[in-house]
């Protein structure tokens, strides 16, 4: 069974035991996180009615908080000696999904 989450303003596609990474979350590593269903699950049948959607929980565990990889930013205009230069490391909590619950 798998369902079609969002978090972050992104969407993953998640199944029970996935660890996936997400925009930071609220919690301290080992704490309990609820996901929406927002899109699809799919197990027996495939829901996809935003009623029956709204029954559906997907339940995650908090495994660890950390960052994503450094970017670079630079920022250069030619002919007047302007260079700035920035970085930029996002943070991320690495959520594993603990159960999907179709509501029935």
């Amino acid at each position: 069974m798998y369902a079609i989450v969002k978090t972050g303003g992104k969407q993953y596609r998640v199944a029970e035991g996935d660890v996936i990474e997400v925009e930071k979350l609220v919690g301290a590593p080992g704490d309990s996180v609820s996901l929406a269903a927002v899109l699809l699950v799919d197990g027996e049948r495939v829901v996809t009615d935003a009623g029956q959607l709204a029954r559906v929980a997907v339940t995650g565990e908090v495994v660890a908080h950390t960052k994503g990889p450094k970017i670079r930013i630079h920022k250069f205009k030619s002919k007047t000696g302007y260079h700035k230069r920035q970085g930029h490391r996002q943070p991320l909590t690495q959520v594993k999904v603990t159960g999907i619950n179709s509501g029935k």
